[in-house]
């Protein structure tokens, strides 16, 4: 059962309009996650804001934003503030520019979403566009609030549906020139590039997205069930007949504790 989309809206080209649904292209529910715990109670532990200064609890109603624009010295903004700068219209990919889909570095693209069109009705429209966009290897640029965020976005046609990337701006990418810069004077020599093409070719073969996994998560999930199978065993066994006998141990030992008292109590007396 595929889940249900996080986001629905329209996407839009000059007069061609349809009903979209969009969910994220990855996930990582199923990435081991660790809780802060009191060693002492074995309690997890709740996270609270405080004031910086004073120390304080500040309660949920009094937390704004701020802007740190010199040392210690904020400007405060409310969230109405902030959400009315956002785009008039959160729910279209309105598509205003096609560049050539090999034109974007890898470096700016961030997030990976499935677009995929919401009736049927709406079928039509978004295959004239996917197809449209794949023949002429090209992909549409937009703007689209996602995470309370207005983001550029590049919509690309993958399989019979598309992919909605969220660009990272301009100034998030460094230039690799002030990395790389000029090191490569010297070219490699020829036969040393063959040699390197003739091995690159043996071990080429179809991308596998089963062979990349975690280690560190396989490792963490066999340390957690080591750690509960030993609690398993030390923890003590006690069945019905051993119980139900225990208690009336219990009993008998009380009854016996009593006579032993009225005993004492009429021998005090007779004295």
């Amino acid at each position: 059962m595929a889940p249900r989309p996080f986001w629905k809206g329209y996407l839009k080209l000059t007069l061609v309009t349809c009903p979209v649904a969009m969910m994220p292209a990855v996930s990582e529910a199923e990435k081991i996650r660790f809780r802060t715990m009191n060693r002492r109670t074995g309690n997890p532990v709740a996270a609270r804001y405080v004031d910086s200064v004073s120390g304080k609890v500040v309660e949920e109603d009094d937390q704004v934003k701020g802007y740190e624009h010199a040392e210690d010295k904020y400007v405060i903004l409310e969230e109405e503030e902030i959400d009315a700068v956002a785009l008039e219209s959160t729910r279209t990919i309105d598509i205003d520019l096609f560049v050539e889909a090999d034109s974007i570095s890898p470096l700016f693209l961030d997030r990976a979403h499935y677009l995929m069109p919401d009736d049927e009705v709406g079928e039509e429209a978004f295959s004239v566009i996917r197809q449209a966009m794949e023949e002429t290897s090209m992909v549409g640029i937009a703007r689209l609030v996602l995470y309370r965020r207005e983001r550029a976005v590049l919509v690309e046609p993958r399989g019979k549906g598309m992919v909605v990337w969220t660009l990272r701006y301009g100034d998030e990418v460094r230039p690799p020139a002030d990395y790389f810069g000029d090191f490569e004077k010297e070219k490699a020599k020829k036969a040393d590039r063959d040699r390197l093409k003739k091995l690159l070719t043996k071990t080429d073969r179809e991308w596998d997205p089963d062979e990349i996994d975690d280690p560190v998560d396989e490792r963490l999930r066999e340390i957690i069930a080591e750690h509960r199978k030993k609690r398993r065993k030390a923890a003590p066994r006690i069945n019905e007949k051993a119980r139900e006998s225990a208690d009336r141990g219990n009993v008998v030992d009380i009854m016996d504790a009593l006579r032993q008292s009225l005993k004492k109590e009429k021998s005090d007396r007779g004295r």
